[in-house]
This record gives C-alpha cells, sequence and structure tokens, in this order.
C-alpha cells in the first residue's frame, strides 16, 4: 500500500502540474517558466506579469495549431517571440548554450520560457538561467530540472536523462563542481 499511494501521489502532482500549466517563477518581474501556453494564458501572463518576450524551446512550427496561434497571441499582446528548437532527448553542446545565454541575457524582460510540459527543456534552461545569468547557486538551481517541476529523468532508461547528461557536461565547462 504505501508504495503504491507514493506513485499515486506523484501521478497526481505530476497532472495537476500540467493541468496549472506548470508555471513558476524564477526571478520575479524578470523570468517565469511553463508548459506550452494556451492563447488565454499568453494574455493571462502578459497582464499579470508584464511578459515582453517568450522564448520557445519547441522551434518554429508553422504546420502545427498550437504554434499558429502562440504566434497570434504573441502579436495580439506585443510579446517578442523567440524560437530556440530543443529536443528534450537530446543534448545541447556549449556552442548551443552560448547561443541560448545570449538570448536568456539580452531578451526584453520580463521573459517566459516554456516548452510542451515545461519540465525537461524547460527545466535545463530554468537551470542555466538560474546558475550562470541570476548567480544563483547550482544546488538551488539545479532544482528546475527536478521532480518539483515535472522532470523525472531515470539514468539510460529515460530519454529526457540527456537534459541531466547536458546539464552534467556544462557544469564541467562553466567549472562547477558536480
Amino acid at each position: 500500500v504505501g508504495m503504491a499511494a507514493l506513485v499515486a501521489a506523484m501521478v497526481i502532482y505530476l497532472v495537476g502540474l500540467q493541468w496549472t500549466g506548470n508555471f513558476h517563477t524564477l526571478v520575479a518581474g524578470e523570468v517565469y517558466r511553463s508548459a506550452q501556453p494556451t492563447p488565454e494564458a499568453i494574455a493571462a501572463y502578459s497582464k499579470a506579469y508584464g511578459i515582453r518576450t517568450i522564448l520557445n524551446l519547441r522551434g518554429e512550427r508553422p504546420d502545427e495549431r498550437w504554434y499558429r496561434e502562440e504566434v497570434a497571441a504573441a502579436e495580439r499582446n506585443g510579446i517578442r517571440l523567440i524560437n530556440f528548437p530543443m529536443s528534450a532527448s537530446a543534448e545541447i553542446d556549449r556552442k548551443e548554450t552560448d547561443v541560448l545565454m545570449a538570448i536568456l541575457r539580452d531578451a526584453p524582460k520580463p521573459l517566459l520560457i516554456h516548452c510542451k510540459a515545461g519540465a525537461d527543456r524547460t527545466g535545463l534552461v530554468s537551470t542555466i538561467y538560474l546558475q550562470q545569468i541570476a548567480g544563483v547557486d547550482e544546488e538551488t538551481a539545479e532544482w528546475q530540472l527536478s521532480p518539483l517541476y515535472g522532470h523525472v529523468a531515470i539514468p539510460y532508461l529515460s530519454g529526457t536523462f540527456a537534459m541531466d547528461e547536458t546539464w552534467e557536461a556544462l557544469e564541467k565547462s562553466f567549472g562547477l563542481s558536480s
């Protein structure tokens, strides 16, 4: 009963994250993270948080309805949309990370970072933002890439473990302990 209850609680929590859009504050007034926002959520985030830029980690997908809706909602709300395609199952290298960090540093704030679920790609990018740009300590920043935000990666069994592998490699290239 104990293990089944724990698994059930975890499933309910993860479903709840998706139901609420997995929206969280990284740095108040500066950077937020979420799952794929609906046009209504974009309007609400714009009004409540003054979002000026959206960083879409899913990439440009003009054939997909979600993308067309996001482009239209961003335009309606005067928000700049930046596309930075990533896959949750593929590591990114230091060169790509440097491009990403320039976007994170230079994009007009407040900034909303999102992927599909707001857990894996968004978790990695949130960790990078907090640690490398906001100057948050490594241990605190790493919580962005955790089950707390829906990131569940099992080494060698889960495709999303690529995000953890990317962070481990980046820690070394940034000269951080691991």
